[in-house]
């Protein structure tokens, strides 16, 4: 009987949550053609087609995406297998920092998953924005960090490509007056609020600071309260809040970047958990 190749499947789900292939690449961290050389071995081994061509796009036929749905359970229980085994005598702490992007969306089912396989370890959490928790790794005061991306690290595990949105509340502003766009942003300095300012800027769009926060939290509630629009990932969309009507004209945002780091004298436990979110997070990207 054939098996699949778990390094291909990671390769076509990445695809189906990416759109393109050369996001996928990104994702698994191989070139295109690399990525184009699995499908087309993962193809051989299925002996159908899984991606077909629509316009200048490239999509998942029916086989293809009955073949992810599969693809999701194997790595899923695959996972599962090699944390359990290796996480059973672990013992311990481990420290990680995370931005509440992650935090509010992804985390519980992470560390749920984690403490699961590794029953004696203790996890000490800190959530908090990316200038403090990167330098709670460079004070080893943890030993994983995911956020935002602000340069290539040597430490770098993997990088998270989402991209930014404009958000606002589904009922609409409730403070805008004439031609100004009402802003929620987070205090300086933050990778959101620069990308904000620029676009609106290079379009030449009037704008003003109708709320800031030192905490995410913060503008979430101003932009679900109608008071402004804000700058986040499709993470942030919850209910009452959506990306932002096309009437309003706003400009392009280019891609957020978050990086998933481990400090170099961190255990194997570290390395484990690191694994783990830099795959999960792709997934759910």
């Amino acid at each position: 009987m054939r098996q699949f190749d778990p390094d291909l499947l990671q390769t076509l789900v990445a695809f189906a949550d990416a759109g393109t292939l050369a996001r996928a690449a990104d994702i698994v961290g191989r070139t295109p053609s690399a990525v184009t050389a699995q499908v087309q071995r993962l193809e051989a081994m299925a002996g159908v087609p899984l991606l077909e061509a629509a316009g200048r796009r490239r999509v998942l036929t029916p086989a293809g995406e009955r073949l992810v749905g599969h693809a999701r359970r194997i790595l899923a229980a695959n996972r599962e297998a090699w944390l359990s085994v290796s996480g059973v005598e672990a013992d311990g702490r481990v420290g990680l920092g995370i931005t509440q992007d992650f935090a509010d969306s992804d985390l519980p089912a992470i560390l749920h998953e984690f403490a699961g396989t590794h029953p004696r370890l203790r996890i000490d959490l800190r959530v908090g924005r990316t200038v403090e928790l990167s330098a709670d790794l460079s004070a080893r005061r943890i030993d994983v960090l995911a956020a935002m991306r602000g340069a290539v690290e040597p430490d770098e595990i993997a990088v998270i490509r989402q991209p930014m949105r404009w958000l606002s509340a589904t009922g609409g502003l409730v403070g805008r007056s004439g031609d100004e766009i009402p802003l929620a942003v987070l205090d300086p300095p933050c990778g959101f609020r620069d990308a904000a300012l620029k676009a609106l800027d290079a379009a030449r769009l009037p704008y003003r600071i109708a709320a800031t926060s030192p905490s995410l939290s913060g503008i979430m509630a101003a932009v679900l309260g109608g008071v402004a629009v804000s700058v986040r990932t499709p993470r942030s969309l919850v209910n009452g809040i959506a990306v932002a009507p096309r009437k309003m004209a706003l400009p392009r945002l280019p891609d957020a970047e978050f990086s998933i780091r481990v400090r170099a004298e961190s255990g194997d436990v570290a390395q484990r958990l690191a694994a783990v979110l830099a795959q999960r997070l792709q997934l759910n990207t």
